[in-house]
């Protein structure tokens, strides 16, 4: 039924009073959670019952009934929510006075500005209409009688539940296929940043689903937990309601904090915590949920035919022996029948490691039984305990569900109770796809990939597991990770020298992929500091592959072909001096035969001179080829402004930075006088589409220097024609002086919201503060630029340390202008 039709004269109570009525409930700072959600029920069913009660008399429709569904029905009223309603009747009356009693209770709702989801059926239809469509079926399970015949709608809800019931085995898989389809275009609630606190995967659709599961007998979802996460979202999502007065279900960045204050909480971090961890519960309750419908589903298929085989007696699961006291039955890893738990301390990691590494399920009642019985691990741990959580990280993506399975029965923080302070931890930086634990465990996942590189592939998989321990902690994550990891790993086994190796993975697991993309590497001083970080040639070996498998855990944009190919680079130069190699000094480098011959090009004509060529191929992912980049060569006779003219060039093209090189050189002249020539070299990629021409680059460049091309005014016009959408807002920029960044030039080190044009302003900055840039090394990660700069003063020497600090204190003042 749409709002269409006549106006019909309306006896029925005026909706102010339930207007007032509700204001003041959403107001009452007493009252909230489940009590106002059930109050504000109450209250509408009491005017809704009033609006049907005078309706009906009005009409004179007898034999019909006011029906709420879906979330109301279950009495989940949230500020915003709207009201699902069927009107329910016999089909005895006249059809115009059906539908004028249904004009008499709808328009009302809208006159409010409720939103309203509304019906008008008979049983039948209203049964056959479940039969067709699965939402309206799920809708209608949840549905409670508000106002008229009782009898009506208890038949209804009994026809419906039968049906239900009978038509489990083909409505239970169209059930799972939804909500699978669902979680796919939706993500995982327990990671977003941004979560739908009722779409994505683990949030309230889902456990409504996990209600119509168990009222279909078929098979029921984990209750313990459950109730109290349902109760979590609906909370997050009234506060949600109130902060924006809107009716969303998206918590965006931007109203988190409004959010956590509405609901009494310390701060968005609490909130998003919280959150996680009740979709957490209602993911695994899922999990377990669906996989004992497939199995009961597989069952009653199976059943009769192998009943005919065995003349009418049933049979007993086949037991495989999979470890000690450790058995798989039926498609589950469960425990032998002479497994003694509380006199077994390993058994936890025993039957985990067993369950991995056979891409099998732990039988949640397993997993129970263990939680209650299972005997402490002595500390430090016995040999076979280490061997065991080695065996379970090893196993690669079969090791998530298992250890998901211990999280959801806190065996992990009993095994390792410093990883309470990571649980459901939210990371706030976007190139991070996971909260801190699952992205450790998913470290550990693709480090599981890369243990036949490495000697000691132990080290290497604990190393994953708990290089970011320290996050939750003040002051440097990786210092205070270095203290917590060296006691974990002693707890878990190993001896002073691992633990010391472990340790100084978790402390450096940064370096690599930091020096590799913001230092010279033919600078002997960044050589010589990551060796004397890493002191070893097997530490060395170990961080390498770890740096490869933290980024991968990270997210798409923390590792690409470019940056192995940088880490691979320093790894064999820090390699060379472990081995006893002294770094080459830098000498001044002659220019290359294609930078020569640009440069006496710029000489012959005065001006800017350009070449571009692709760069060396890297092996992807699937070891096949990926280039790294193209090179961009420019030289041009020597003047003031030409990085920031260059940089902002490449920004209006949409080219990406990823390194640069400056240089002077001299030249003679046709008079037997030196020239001064700039030689540019730029590591670029295309942010869309391919490469602009040479051509088109250098008449923009000509046009830059000599004033004609406003370069600032252009990158504003595009910032204005394609603005970004509202989020949270960035942190100021920060420019500091790198200690002992290098001994043939000063470091500043520029930490600031990527966009574009960023390194144009940059440019500005350090010509503005009369240096010289020697090398630029370009780092981005998601939204974030990291970029270091090589700076000298006119003579090529370091900057002094006050002008040193004056300059980065000028560039980052620029910045935030």
């Amino acid at each position: 039924m749409t709002r269409t039709g006549t106006t019909t004269e309306s006896a029925a109570p005026e909706p102010g009073g339930y207007a007032a009525a509700r204001l003041r409930l959403l107001q009452e700072e007493a009252r909230s959670g489940p009590p106002r959600r059930a109050a504000l029920a109450a209250l509408t069913d009491d005017w809704l019952t009033a609006l049907f009660t005078a309706a009906a008399g009005q009409t004179g429709v007898h034999g019909a009934a006011l029906v709420a569904v879906g979330g109301y029905g279950r009495g989940e009223l949230s500020p915003r929510s709207d009201l699902d309603l069927l009107l329910l009747h016999d089909g005895n009356a006249d059809p115009a006075a059906v539908a004028a009693l249904a004009d008499r209770v709808w328009y009302p709702v809208w006159d409010l500005g409720l939103a309203l989801d509304h019906s008008v059926r008979t049983p039948a239809e209203a049964r056959r209409t479940a039969g067709e469509d699965l939402k309206v079926q799920l809708g209608l399970l949840d549905a409670r009688p508000v106002a008229g015949d009782l009898g009506l709608v208890a038949a209804m809800r009994t026809a419906i539940l039968a049906d239900w019931r009978n038509q489990a085995p083909k409505r239970l898989p169209a059930l799972g296929e939804l909500c699978r389809e669902r979680a796919e275009r939706q993500g995982e609630l327990q990671f977003l940043l941004e979560p739908d606190l009722k779409e994505a995967r683990g949030g309230l659709r889902d456990a409504t689903a996990l209600r119509a599961v168990a009222a279909s007998w078929v098979a029921d979802a984990p209750r313990e937990g459950l109730a109290e996460a349902r109760r979590v979202l609906l909370d997050a999502r009234d506060g949600l309601h109130l902060a924006t007065g809107r009716a969303t279900d998206r918590l965006a960045l931007q109203e988190q904090d409004q959010v956590a204050g509405e609901l009494g909480l310390l701060d968005a971090d609490a909130l998003l915590r919280q959150v996680y961890e009740a979709a957490r519960t209602i993911s695994y309750a899922t999990d377990v949920t669906w996989r004992e419908v497939n199995r009961v589903l597989r069952a009653r298929s199976v059943r009769p035919r192998l009943r005919a085989m065995l003349g009418g007696r049933a049979a007993a699961p086949e037991r495989t022996p999979l470890a000690e006291g450790v058995v798989e039955a039926d498609g589950e890893v469960v425990l032998a029948r002479t497994a003694r738990p509380e006199r077994d301390p390993v058994l936890v990691l025993r039957a985990a490691a067993a369950a991995a590494q056979s891409e099998l399920p732990l039988s949640r009642h397993v997993v129970r039984r263990l939680a209650t019985a299972a005997h402490p691990l002595p500390v430090p741990w016995p040999a076979e305990a280490r061997e065991e959580l080695v065996t379970l990280l090893g196993a690669g993506e079969a090791t998530v569900p298992v250890w998901e399975a211990l999280e959801a029965e806190g065996l992990i923080t009993r095994l390792l109770p410093d990883w309470e302070r990571v649980h459901c931890r939210p990371q706030r930086n976007p190139v991070h796809t996971w909260t801190v634990d699952r992205h450790l465990v998913e470290t550990a996942v693709h480090a599981s990939s890369l243990t036949r590189r490495v000697h000691r592939p132990d080290l290497l998989l604990v190393a994953a597991l708990l290089h970011d321990i320290g996050k939750g902690w003040p002051g440097d994550h990786s210092a205070a990770g270095e203290v917590i990891a060296r006691d974990m790993a002693a707890r878990i086994g190993f001896d002073q020298h691992d633990v010391g190796v472990v340790a100084t993975l978790v402390r450096h697991h940064l370096l690599l992929v930091e020096t590799a993309t913001r230092r010279d590497l033919d600078d002997p001083a960044t050589v010589r500091s990551v060796a004397a970080a890493v002191r070893s040639a097997t530490t060395l070996e170990l961080l390498h592959a770890l740096t490869e498998a933290d980024a991968l855990a990270t997210g798409p944009a923390a590792w690409s072909a470019w940056r192995a190919f940088l880490v691979a680079d320093l790894v064999g130069r820090v390699a060379a001096v472990l081995a006893g190699q002294a770094p080459q000094e830098p000498e001044p480098a002659a220019p290359g035969a294609e930078q020569e011959r640009l440069a006496v090009e710029a000489l012959r004509t005065g001006g800017p001179v350009l070449a571009l060529r692709a760069q060396a191929e890297a092996p992807n992912e699937d070891g096949g080829p990926e280039p790294v980049g193209v090179e961009l060569h420019i030289a041009l006779p020597d003047r003031p402004g030409v990085l920031p003219a260059a940089a902002g060039v490449l920004a209006l093209h949409r080219l990406t930075v990823r390194a640069a090189d400056l240089r002077a050189v001299e030249l003679p002249t046709e008079l037997g006088e030196p020239a001064d020539l700039l030689l540019l070299s730029w590591r670029v990629a295309a942010e869309y589409g391919s490469l602009p021409q040479a051509t088109r680059l250098r008449a923009d460049l000509v046009r830059a220097l000599d004033g004609s091309l406003d370069i600032r005014a252009r990158l504003a016009e595009r910032e204005a024609a394609y603005p970004r959408r509202r989020g949270v807002k960035a942190p100021p920029p920060r420019v500091t002086v790198a200690a002992a960044g290098s001994r043939l030039a000063t470091v500043i080190e520029v930490r600031a919201q990527d966009a574009p044009g960023l390194l144009h302003r940059i440019g500005r900055a350090l010509e503005q503060s009369g240096v010289r840039v020697r090398s630029a090394h370009v780092s981005t990660l998601g939204a974030n630029a990291v970029d270091a700069f090589y700076v000298t003063d006119t003579d090529g020497k370091p900057l002094p340390e006050e002008r040193a600090l004056a300059v980065a204190n000028a560039v980052e003042a620029a910045l935030r202008a």
